[in-house]
């Protein structure tokens, strides 16, 4: 259940205690569903072959020191106290940490850069100019492009994993919540009832999907509550009643006496271990929805202390039951009178657990659509007032099929805990090595402090990750599946999106070449807008000469539109639009740049057309009010006119309109540097100075035009005004006449001699995926009716 941005972080700022504690109570439905219920499997999964319990106790109490220090040292040092500090304006995950990188050192991969980018206010930068030993780290990284890949496929890896995992919690958690009927019923009856009962519940929940987790959110968080209420009440009652002595097994000697004496077979039962701590980079990813004091509290005093109690009670119960006529599972350390009860809220809890990974997933694949590393698919926004709340058909129904098919494959805890052990894991590595980046880059600590958490953190996780690979046959060669099937799409997706942007880049055409076009070449203008869309920022896309060549006319209102991602998670509506002119006045051509953040909602056709034209009516009145306070006493248009063998300057839009008094971020499309004027959300002290220093020089112009009543002076200003007036008619005639949609229709080709996995991956599979997935009209919701397409070979 993703909640309304912006809603936390005010009120972490307000520093409300009461809040805070609210915030924590509902992140219990969506943070802690999975961590919360690894208790039904984790003890299952340890003693499922490797390892036998025996009378000495020895090997329980050895499995449940290395829970503890397991959640000691992961979910409560690693992430409460470190990870989470490491947001990206308030959000977390592992594009955030890339987000961070990205902006601190020059590494990331995206094409349609612009030094604009940096004015937005989200893209701050939290910390002072680096060291000079973080700044060689930072050259290095910089100077080799090679290291730019590795860290992409990196950040792909721990993507895929998620998505993995978002396959196999589902399955492990419901499969686990429902094999308490074991107890219940004959072993004949309990193998027939399992499996179709456990992929009910999973088709019921998948089909639940579309209607948004809002609906039945305010549900998830008291039953997660309850769930661990129940299992630390459990935990205490077996402790006392069982064995109160078992307490003592919290020391890390118990760890080294449990490897001596079980050896290889105690290593490779750490697979099971480790997936007490599923669901840990949940608290990081959903950093988002809620303050960092929030998370920190629901983990520290509620969710650590009743899954330790929960550990230990079962810990206590199986220390005085050593017979085998009961396989080892969290319904055998409950009482009979409760037994029922239990179930039926473990069911609940699995189900909220199973949920968050899914709208985790969701999620995740949105974000790495909008960076252009995964095919289009149909996102559909199921809350107006609650940001974030996406379900994609598509991938739904995958993830149903796919956990299905795990729960009918494998039938058993022991390969499906093996599966999603791996994947945890993997993430976590990747979290860690993304994580040592940013001690460096962004917090400008020494490298020594990165390799020290790198060193210390990534000994554990690889530790379990090892074993967890041991049991590559039994079930971890799934998710290893799963992660090179989605690598391959997502790289092959990227790689030929940044090929695509580089032909284009090669191919535009020249702005003389589009002011020649007129009635002297047979190419007429009609009425309406036409908005071009390309991924440049800058130039004209070889799809509008081509479509000149093939049709000889243009709209009167020609926009050529780049809706771009930035390396940020929001941008503020008031800085979205980049405005400018391509040409004089008179051609009547512009450009507008529509900046998204990786999490931002992207708009439907019919507002954003409404709002581009609304941006390009404020562009204008803002042009002709600096035009006439820059130049006064120009003639005409010369001003513009001196201008049209260069694109003129981009200007930040607001959504609210020109009043004279609204600021507006001016960038040179020719310069390297960028000012931003009037924004109440810029931070930067240089920004502050050069608002000032701006703001002071428009101030002394109006004053100068106050006084001078000069006759000539009047002509122009009337002029102007005239020009300015028939500018915004014809905006609002070509509107009213209608609006056309220009997109590429493409095609991408290997070009000759390249490698036979180049033609592999361009010609068949980027194509494949072109054809079989949305195209860029439906992406962005454009009007069949609407729409002309041309066709583009691109030979990359």
């Amino acid at each position: 259940m993703d909640l309304e941005y912006g809603k936390f972080s005010d009120a972490s700022k307000k520093g409300s205690w009461k809040k805070a504690l609210l915030f924590a109570y509902q992140s219990l439905g969506v943070v802690y569903g999975d961590l919360s219920t690894s208790p039904l499997y984790v003890y299952k999964s340890t003693f499922a072959e490797d390892i036998q319990h025996s009378e000495s106790n020895e090997e329980i109490f050895g499995v449940l020191s290395f829970v503890f220090w397991t959640l000691t040292l992961v979910p409560l040092f690693k992430y409460v106290f470190v990870v989470l500090r490491a947001d990206d304006n308030g959000e977390g995950g592992t594009f955030a940490l890339y987000s961070l990188i990205c902006r601190h050192a020059n590494v990331s991969l995206l094409p349609n850069r612009q030094v604009a980018d940096e004015a937005v206010s989200t893209y701050k930068l939290e910390h002072p100019p680096e060291k000079r030993s973080s700044s060689r780290v930072k050259v290095y990284l910089e100077k080799h492009k090679v290291l730019h890949t590795a860290l992409l496929i990196l950040v792909l890896l721990g993507t895929c994993m998620v998505i993995g995992d978002g396959v196999l919690t589902p399955a492990i958690s419901v499969f686990s919540a429902v094999s308490g009927l074991e107890l219940s019923m004959s072993k004949e009856h309990h193998q027939y009832a399992v499996i179709p009962i456990t992929c009910f519940i999973l088709v019921c929940l998948f089909a639940l999907q579309h209607y948004g987790t809002h609906r039945v959110g305010f549900l998830f968080a008291p039953i997660v509550l309850t769930w661990l209420l129940c299992i630390s009440a459990l935990g205490l009652y077996n402790m006392i009643h069982w064995n109160p002595h078992v307490y003592q097994a919290l020391s890390p000697y118990y760890m080294f006496k449990f490897l001596k004496k079980t050896k290889k077979g105690g290593w490779m039962s750490l697979g099971g271990i480790l997936l007490c701590i599923t669901g840990s980079e949940a608290m990081f990813a959903d950093l988002g929805h809620f303050s960092y004091a929030a998370i920190q509290t629901a983990f520290t005093f509620l969710v650590y202390p009743a899954l330790i109690l929960a550990y230990m009670g079962q810990a206590a119960y199986l220390s005085q039951h050593h017979h085998t006529s009961y396989h080892i599972s969290f319904y055998v350390s409950v009482p009979d009178s409760v037994r029922w009860p239990v179930l039926v809220i473990a069911i609940l809890a699995s189900v909220v657990g199973s949920q968050a990974i899914i709208s985790g997933t969701f999620s995740i694949i949105n974000q790495s659509q909008s960076l252009s590393c995964f095919p289009r698919v149909k996102v559909i926004h199921t809350s107006d007032k609650i940001h974030g709340q996406i379900y994609i058909p598509e991938i739904n129904w995958v993830l149903m099929i796919l956990c299905i098919t795990v729960t009918i494959g494998f039938r058993d805890t022991k390969h499906m805990g093996n599966a999603s052990g791996l994947a945890v894991m993997t993430v976590m590595l990747v979290t860690t090595c993304l994580m040592s980046l940013v001690i460096i880059l962004c917090w400008n600590k020494p490298p020594a402090v990165a390799l020290s958490f790198l060193l210390f953190f990534g000994s554990i996780e690889l530790l379990y990750f090892s074993a967890s690979l041991t049991k590559f046959t039994e079930g971890a060669w799934l998710p290893i599946l799963l992660a090179l099937f989605l690598m391959t799409i997502m790289f092959v997706w990227h790689y030929a999106t940044i090929k695509k942007y580089e032909f284009d880049l090669h191919n535009k055409v020249s702005l003389e070449w589009l002011l020649a076009l007129g009635p002297s070449l047979g190419v007429a203008r009609t009425p309406g807008i036409g908005l071009v869309f390309t991924d440049l920022t800058s130039g004209i896309p070889a799809n509008f000469s081509r479509f000149v060549t093939n049709l000889p006319a243009y709209h009167h209102i020609l926009v050529f539109v780049c809706v771009k991602s930035v390396p940020v998670p929001f941008v503020p509506p008031a800085e979205r639009y980049l405005v400018g002119r391509v040409g004089p006045a008179a051609h009547r051509s512009y450009r507008c740049i529509v900046r998204y953040g990786y999490r931002d909602v992207h708009q439907d056709i019919d507002s954003f057309e409404t709002e581009l034209v609304a941006r390009l009516a404020d562009f204008i009145r803002y042009d002709w009010h600096r035009t006439q306070h820059t130049s006064p006493y120009a003639e005409d248009d010369a001003s513009h006119s001196n201008e049209s063998s260069s694109e003129r300057r981009l200007a930040v839009i607001g959504t609210v309109a020109f009043s004279g008094t609204r600021g507006y971020g001016i960038e040179e499309s020719v310069e390297p540097a960028s000012v931003s004027i009037g924004f109440s959300t810029v931070e930067s002290v240089t920004d502050v100075i050069e608002m000032q220093a701006m703001g002071a020089g428009a101030v002394e112009r109006r004053v100068r035009f106050a006084i001078d009543d000069d006759d000539s002076e009047s002509d122009v200003q009337t002029k102007m005004y005239v020009q300015l007036e028939e500018e915004l008619r014809d905006l609002m005639t070509a509107q009213e006449a209608g609006t056309a949609f220009i997109l590429g229709h493409t095609h991408v080709e290997a070009k000759q001699g390249s490698s036979i996995l180049k033609r592999l991956a361009i010609n068949f599979g980027y194509n494949f995926l072109r054809r079989n997935c949305r195209g860029p009209d439906v992406a962005l919701k454009v009007p069949p009716v609407s729409l002309l397409e041309v066709g583009m070979v691109y030979v990359v």
